[in-house]
């Protein structure tokens, strides 16, 4: 429900603010604050702040360079965020937004963005920045380090982001703004030539506090202004957290050395050196005017300071009065403001009222529609199954009638080869006959002639073994009975 409410709201401010506040963090191998640059004298921002967890950011809007920032990730409040004066326009609503690249660099969020729309798009969101919850329920406000008052509409958006806001009570927060709004319209500008060479350097000193243990309270809130004209002069301004009326002015200086060690905020004559005394003087008498309450005209002519008693007496009076109208007033003006509360809370409820039925209307619409497309592509797809079948299943059928037809020729032709291997067996068995009848005499011939060739070499060869047989017989019996003598011859 609230993220509902949210994205009303949200579409609501689109209408209001067609740009969004844009920042880029600057990379380690750009120059300085790259397009932002231009906020600083000589386009050179401060030097000292070197700590790994200081990250430069480019704050633009509408792809247009706004002011430059120097994020703390450790303390997750800005350290100073350089502007110049621009034409003042009345206080536009307040918007807030978050840096995703501080927490998430491999994010492709390269923009500021409304912390309710990134979601779980960035990693890690809020682990190197302070987010809207932190400031919820904790007695501080964010706290702009550059005014909002003090720009034009378009600045004006781009300054309510949450990389240039501080923890600050709500009263030190009016008076940080009501100080410097004066200091700057008042003191400054009248006595800087040319408006766009003045420089302003709005910063916050960490302290050892903590809002929920995350987001440092500053202990000192600090101004530096330079003035790069021809007659150049710089000015630095200090207001302490635990005195929302005190303003002290000083030397820049002397503010670098209240800073981190080896800190140089400004470059050339706003530097310290070759400033005009004269300049700085006159700015410095405006300065002390304010800070005891004296109202001061635009041109500080010296004619408004030697008004007459009876003015004074009758300016005096005319407070005296508005301020018993405002406390006559005040109850009206809080009924009022309740009024306009329950207005834009019963708007509010209409126009969710109305998104849930549109809603509803929508889902019950794009569910009947997606019921009936799931229904055609069903049937579109059985159809297209049953037609892709049909010659496929014809296809089948004539092969098999094919190769049904080719197995009975083939039986037919079998049986016929079967039937006429009979007949004609016999008759070349019979042809055959007389052709293996008489070959078969001259082999039978052959045969006799070697049988009784064989018979009678056969006699002769056993006669031949008897008349051996004898002879052996005889000269064995010889050898036994007759003398050696006779046998030898």
């Amino acid at each position: 429900e609230w993220i509902m409410k949210t994205s009303i709201v949200f579409l609501l401010c689109i209408s209001v603010f067609p740009g969004f506040s844009q920042g880029r963090v600057v990379r380690e191998d750009e120059t300085g604050f790259a397009e932002c640059n231009v906020f600083f004298p000589g386009q050179v921002p401060p030097e000292g702040f070197t700590e790994p967890f200081h990250v430069k950011i480019c704050q633009q809007y509408n792809k247009e360079p706004r002011f430059a920032t120097l994020y703390s990730t450790k303390d997750k409040i800005p350290l100073y965020s350089a502007f110049k004066f621009t034409k003042p326009a009345q206080s536009e609503e307040e918007n807030w937004l978050v840096e995703p690249q501080i927490d998430d660099p491999e994010n492709d969020l390269h923009e500021m963005v409304h912390e309710a729309d990134v979601g779980g798009t960035v990693a890690n969101l809020g682990a190197n920045q302070a987010l809207t919850s932190d400031y919820a329920g904790s007695g501080y406000e964010r706290g702009l380090l550059n005014p909002s008052l003090l720009n034009e509409e378009d600045f004006q958006v781009a300054t309510y982001t949450l990389t240039n806001a501080v923890p600050l009570s709500p009263a030190l927060s009016k008076s940080w703004h009501r100080d410097i709004g004066k200091v700057v319209e008042q003191a400054l500008i009248p006595h800087c030539s040319q408006m766009d060479h003045l420089y302003l350097l709005a910063g916050a000193i960490p302290s050892s506090v903590q809002v929920k243990g995350r987001v440092s309270v500053p202990e000192s809130l600090w101004l530096a202004a330079c003035c790069g004209a021809p007659e150049g002069w710089s000015l630095g301004l200090v207001k302490k957290i635990n005195d929302e009326n005190s303003l002290a002015d000083l030397t820049v200086g002397e503010l670098e050395k209240q800073l981190l060690p080896g800190v140089h905020l400004f470059q050339g004559s706003c530097g310290e050196d070759e400033q005009s005394q004269e300049k700085r003087d006159a700015v410095l008498q405006v300065v002390s005017q304010i800070r005891s309450g004296e109202q001061v005209g635009k041109s500080n002519n010296p004619e408004t300071k030697d008004q007459p008693e009876r003015k004074n007496n009758n300016q005096e009076t005319s407070g005296w009065v508005r301020r018993v109208a405002g406390i006559i007033a005040t109850p009206f003006i809080k009924l009022l403001e309740l009024l306009i509360y329950i207005f834009v809370e019963l708007v509010k409820f209409v126009f969710y009222f109305l998104w849930l039925v549109v809603k509803q209307v929508v889902g019950t619409i794009l569910d009947g529609v997606y019921s009936l497309w799931n229904g055609m592509v069903s049937y579109l797809k059985a159809v297209s199954m049953v037609l892709i079948s049909i010659p496929y299943d014809v296809g089948r059928v004539i092969i098999n009638i094919f190769l049904g037809f080719l197995e009975i020729v083939r039986d037919v032709v079998s049986l016929i080869y079967r039937i006429l291997s009979i007949p004609a067996g016999f008759i070349l068995h019979l042809a055959a006959f007389p052709y293996h009848t008489i070959c078969a005499i001259p082999s039978f011939l052959k045969d006799v002639a070697t049988g009784i060739g064989g018979t009678f070499l056969l006699v002769i060869d056993a006669s031949a073994a008897v008349l051996h047989g004898f002879y052996y017989l005889a000269c064995h019996i010889i050898k036994r009975f007759v003398p050696k003598s006779f046998s030898d011859d």
